[in-house]
């Protein structure tokens, strides 16, 4: 089975190939119209969606950065900084599902202070274009002692480093096959949904190539199944449910997502009745008001009635699994292999048995019509329904146990909601979103800062999208590294609302290991005057408020005028210096005991 199926993915990668690579001599051979580099590299990427890219000039790029300036449908988001920009894409790509991000910098200074974010992208797997412009094809050959160079002659030094973050690379030295290297990387960004590098010569800019090229779409369909082994796989699948006497759970998770199957999972779901429960980085692949939906699960931190309900099921339909430490509760899970089935974008996992080539976005579709007929004993299995109620308390200060569930009360259908690695992300973990909520956080990197630039290129692809209010939760510390991007934010008239958790430092870090360590501790800002003085110099653009207590927060979440999100707005939540919500306090103590083994 396993010859059988990685011969069907070379034959479709063939196909692929075959498909993309069309002879250039053949293309220039033909009468048509002629294109620069450039302007080629800016079609495709409308093809694909873009709207927006970020970066920032430097010396290598600028000519490049005119084209992009001066096309109609594509607009320029320069950022403070190149880790912004990356992270800006990333947010960008999230949201804009079925696009990718695109950030553009300079060669060496500018994509090396990139590459973090690109780092991000790669592992949490979201498609980004990173466009590096670099010296000429001559420089490149010659290797001149060049600024921006490590003055050793190793013009390829960055490119070595690009490789160990992204899919694919392009290394344009001609324009002879210039095309062909964009369309080759480009698909590969959109199938394997991780990032991609190219380099873009200055003296490759405005060279011409043919144009009849961009008449063929680039392909975005993963390989096929082999037959054969779809058709035993399914037969097995079918068998586990009915021996498991349709006591089964679906568990989704952030894979499900990246790799294009959120609708196919919500249509088994709708169609199979099974009760599905979602994994931190799989939170919204199934609206949480769904009536089958049942909670998060991410081991021994998860509520007991989930893990309960999750680790007692006979078997377990695990779709897009990434079992890292954070997104399975420091590897508590108790879901043993025999009564799992686990639904990849390249191979399926039944039990101990493997099969590669077997994708989830092809099989899942047929899956589905196989287990519509158990859906009315399915129905017989109880979903409880887990609500965090707000907690009534005497202390008017603000707690992590009383502002998660309060804001969920501010929640609306359609919102965005974006938490920082750490506080927010597991305060948030047990807050029920409402219909059509997209929840984004980077739990399986973790780079903190990354919620500032991310919630700049969320923003933005919500307004494409025009979906709901983008809403950040980013905690003190984190907010300071990458804090600049409000200027950005600003300038691009894009109105997050941002609740800042002033708590003094570091308490992620404090509930890990240092709990009254000063490297745990930041210094303090005026953060209600941040707004005004990164660009929205005479106020009138933002809107900014401090709240210390309950009463405070209440009344500025009960404010129509703030809940409308019509202005960039600001909110400094003082809380208290070591209070923090419970999952992570439950998860910091598991690591504790991790890191002391």
């Amino acid at each position: 089975m396993s010859t059988s199926g990685d011969l069907q993915a070379v034959i479709a990668k063939l196909r692929r190939e075959i498909h993309s690579l069309t002879s250039e001599h053949d293309l220039a051979a033909q009468d048509g119209d002629l294109i620069t580099v450039s302007d080629y590299l800016l079609a495709r990427l409308e093809q694909l969606g873009v709207t927006s890219i970020f970066g920032l000039p430097g010396d290598f790029n600028l000519p490049f950065l005119d084209y992009i300036e001066d096309n109609p449908k594509i607009q320029w988001v320069g950022n403070c900084n190149e880790l912004n920009a990356a992270y800006a894409a990333d947010g960008y790509a999230r949201i804009k599902e079925h696009s990718v991000g695109v950030i553009v910098t300079t060669f060496g200074v500018g994509e090396l202070s990139a590459i973090n974010g690109i780092a991000g992208a790669f592992s949490e797997m979201v498609p980004v274009l990173h466009i590096v412009g670099v010296p000429s094809t001559a420089d490149f050959r010659t290797r001149p002692l060049l600024h921006h160079t490590l003055g050793d002659g190793r013009f390829n030094a960055y490119e070595k480093a690009a490789e160990q973050v992204t899919v694919a690379q392009a290394f344009l030295m001609s324009k002879v096959n210039a095309a062909a290297e964009i369309d080759r990387v480009l698909t590969q960004c959109i199938t394997l949904a991780r990032p991609v590098y190219l380099t873009l010569p200055t003296d490759l800019v405005g060279a011409k190539i043919p144009a009849k090229r961009l008449k063929v779409p680039l392909l975005r369909t993963p390989p096929p199944n082999d037959p054969a082994v779809e058709a035993f796989v399914l037969d097995e699948i079918v068998s586990l449910v009915k021996e498991a006497g349709q006591d089964v759970i679906i568990l989704v998770d952030a894979c499900a997502i990246r790799h294009d199957v959120r609708e196919e999972v919500n249509d088994l779901v709708n169609k199979a009745h099974f009760p599905v429960y979602a994994a931190p980085m799989g939170k919204t692949v199934v609206s949480e008001q769904h009536e089958y939906y049942g909670g998060i699960y991410m081991g021994s931190v998860s509520h007991p009635a989930i893990k309960d309900k999750v680790e007692s099921a006979k078997l377990i339909l695990s779709v897009g699994a990434l079992k890292s430490d954070f997104n399975t509760g420091m590897f508590t899970y108790r879901v043993p292999p025999i009564h799992t089935v686990e639904l990849h974008s390249d191979h399926t996992l039944i039990r101990h048995a493997h099969f590669p080539g077997i994708g989830m976005k092809v099989l899942l579709p047929k899956l589905t019509a196989r287990l519509k007929e158990y859906r009315e004993g399915a129905k017989c299995s109880p979903v409880p329904r887990y609500k965090l109620d707000v907690p009534q308390e005497t202390d008017q200060r603000i707690s992590h146990s009383y502002f998660w569930p309060r804001l969920g009360q501010f929640f609306k259908d359609g919102d965005i909601i974006i938490s920082e690695t750490g506080t927010s992300t597991y305060g948030i973990l047990d807050v029920v979103l409402p219909e059509k909520a997209i929840f984004v956080s980077q739990i399986l990197y973790g780079s903190i800062g990354w919620t500032v630039g991310s919630t700049l290129g969320a923003a933005i692809a919500a307004t494409d999208r025009k979906l709901g209010r983008v809403i950040l939760f980013v905690g003190d510390g984190s907010f300071q590294l990458t804090a600049q991007e409000l200027s950005t934010m600003v300038h691009s008239k894009v109105t997050p609302i941002i609740f800042v958790i002033n708590n003094e430092g570091y308490n992620i870090e404090r509930y890990l290991h240092g709990m009254n360590r000063k490297y745990n501790d930041i210094a303090l800002w005026k953060y209600t005057n941040l707004l005004t003085t990164l660009g929205d110099l005479d106020g009138t653009a933002s809107r900014s408020y401090q709240v210390r207590d309950k009463s405070s927060l209440d009344k500025l979440l009960d404010s129509p005028d703030f809940a409308a999100a019509n202005k960039i707005q600001l909110v400094d939540v003082v809380m208290d210096k070591y209070d923090t919500p419970r999952a992570l306090k439950a998860g910091s103590e598991l690591y504790a005991e991790r890191a002391a083994k």
